[in-house]
């Protein structure tokens, strides 16, 4: 899987994180993780698939240790070319081992955004919830943004194409997704699935939707000339950021655990 993600590496922040789509959707993210930060002040924060390093870097800049890693060594190489900030760590690790990088470590908070859990299969997902499990400390918290199966903008996408087959694909267990001409295993799931995997070792605390009225990435060639429109869409994408119920219907869905 690595390799996948070092081919996807050098373009990753113009395909998705400098998009004007990309940006609102983190904008959204932060809102919520913010608001987190405030509340239980974490010290030290271990981010797990943390790409080329955004959200690290925003972090970092708000003085919390930072510990940051990703499977993929050209990610690491390129977040690490985004300068040096005290207290920011990018470290190559792989999701299925975090015991044997960081088992004699405790972290405030575990965070994981855009999808980078998606890559991992029932089973692996959750082994991961019990590792994240003792690596927190008490009453430590878990921020995970996971695409779910029922995407709406998905399914109208595809029903726009007439591409009937694959109006619900996402229901369709595991899929391989194109990422930059790489075919990755991906698995998509709805809110209750992770709170059912995570619900040994969490209680869940917060779900809110990402990307319910602000498109996914890849319709970017069609709104990033519309700012209007986009500009409406994230209006209306602030009304409804509290509306749990629409958390699987969206692009994405943030959802906030502590360790039990």
């Amino acid at each position: 899987m690595s390799a996948n993600f070092d081919v996807a590496a050098a373009n990753y922040d113009q395909t998705f994180t400098h998009t004007v789509i990309g940006k609102l959707q983190r904008q959204h993210v932060c809102g919520h993780l913010a608001k987190i930060l405030r509340e239980s002040t974490p010290r030290k924060v271990l981010e797990i698939n943390c790409g080329t390093g955004e959200d690290a870097i925003w972090l970092a800049r708000q003085n919390f240790e930072v510990t940051a890693t990703d499977l993929s060594h050209e990610m690491i190489a390129v977040a690490k070319k985004k300068g040096d900030f005290k207290d920011l760590n990018f470290q190559q690790a792989d999701i299925n081992d975090l015991a044997s990088h960081f088992g004699q470590k405790k972290y405030d908070l575990i965070f994981s955004n855009f999808g980078g859990l998606n890559c991992l299969s029932p089973m692996e997902l959750k082994m991961f919830c019990k590792n994240a499990a003792e690596l927190l400390s008490e009453k430590g918290q878990m921020v995970l943004v996971i695409m779910p199966e029922n995407t709406l903008w998905e399914q109208f996408y595809f029903l726009g194409k007439a591409n009937f087959k694959d109006v619900f694909r996402r229901k369709k267990g595991n899929i391989i997704a194109n990422v930059e001409g790489q075919m990755v295993n991906t698995y998509y799931y709805n809110p209750n699935e992770i709170m059912a995997l995570a619900d040994p070792y969490f209680n869940k605390i917060q779900l809110n939707p990402i990307g319910f009225f602000v498109p996914p990435s890849y319709l970017e060639p069609y709104f990033k000339n519309k700012l209007r429109l986009i500009s409406f869409l994230n209006r209306l994408e602030s009304k409804v950021q509290h509306q749990e119920w629409l958390a699987k219907y969206a692009d994405h869905y943030v959802i906030i655990f502590q360790k039990r």
